[in-house]
C-alpha cells in the first residue's frame, strides 16, 4: 500500500510541475486555430470593405446634413447630450460595421462554441463574441428623429430610443478584431503568419475608424449644433 501511495505521489507532483498549457493538450491547440482562422477572417473582410464603410459612413453625415441640419441648435450641454453623442458615434461605428454582416455573422458561428482550459481566456473570447453578436444585430439608430423628439420636449425628455440603443451600444463597442494574449502559449509555429496578417489589418481598421469615424462625428455634431 505505502509503495502505490509514494507512486501516486510522485505523479501528482510529477503533474503539478506540467505548465498549464501542456497539459490543456490538442484541446487547447483546436480551440485556439479555430479561433486565430476565424478572427483572420473577419479581420480580412472588414480590411477589404474599408472603402464601401468610408463611403457609407459619408453618406451617413450627407443624410444627416440634408435631413436635420441645426436641428439641437442652441440644446444644452448636458447628460442627455451626450448621451445623444454617444448615439452619433453608434450611428457611424454600426453604418460601418453593417456594410458586411455576414463576416461577423460568420465570426460568431464559428468561435461561439469554443472553449479552453483557461476559465479567464474563455470568458475573454466569448464575451468579445457576444460583443460581436450585437454589433452585428443592432440596428443604426434614427438621429435625426431622436434629436427633434428631444428638443421638442423642451430638452427635458431624452427619448426611449436613445436610451435603449445606447445600453445596447456603448457596453458592446469593440474594434474589430481580437486576439487576446492567453492565446500565446497555444499558437502554433504555422500560424505565425495569419497572426501578423491579422494585426496588420486590424491596425488598418482600426486607423480608418480614428480618421473617418472621428472626422465624421465632429462633422456631424456640429451639423446638428449638439453639444457632446
Amino acid at each position: 500500500m505505502g509503495r502505490w501511495i509514494g507512486i501516486a505521489l510522485v505523479a501528482a507532483l510529477a503533474l503539478a510541475a506540467v505548465p498549464a498549457h501542456a497539459l490543456a493538450g490538442s484541446g487547447d491547440e483546436s480551440a485556439t486555430r479555430s479561433y486565430v482562422r476565424a478572427n483572420y477572417m473577419l479581420v480580412q473582410a472588414a480590411s477589404s470593405k474599408l472603402k464601401t464603410a468610408e463611403a457609407a459612413i459619408a453618406n451617413l453625415a450627407q443624410r444627416i446634413t440634408g435631413e436635420c441640419a441645426n436641428a439641437a441648435a442652441n440644446s444644452p450641454e448636458d447628460p442627455d447630450s451626450e448621451q445623444l453623442s454617444n448615439e452619433v458615434i453608434g450611428a457611424i461605428v454600426l453604418t460601418a460595421y453593417h456594410t458586411d454582416v455576414p463576416a461577423g455573422t460568420r465570426f460568431v458561428r464559428a468561435t461561439a462554441g469554443l472553449r479552453w482550459s483557461s476559465r479567464v481566456l474563455t470568458n475573454a473570447v466569448q464575451s468579445y463574441v457576444s460583443k460581436i453578436r450585437v454589433l452585428t444585430k443592432l440596428g443604426p439608430p434614427n438621429v435625426c428623429g431622436d434629436v427633434r423628439a428631444w428638443v421638442a420636449s423642451g430638452y427635458q425628455t431624452l427619448p426611449a430610443n436613445t436610451v435603449r440603443f445606447d445600453q445596447q451600444f456603448m457596453p458592446n463597442w469593440v474594434a474589430i478584431g481580437e486576439l487576446p494574449n492567453g492565446l500565446t502559449p497555444f499558437e502554433r509555429p504555422d500560424e505565425a503568419s495569419v497572426i501578423r496578417r491579422s494585426g496588420q489589418d486590424e491596425y488598418q481598421i482600426t486607423e480608418t475608424e480614428a480618421n473617418a469615424g472621428v472626422s465624421t462625428w465632429d462633422q456631424v455634431m456640429n451639423t446638428l449644433v449638439l453639444q457632446p
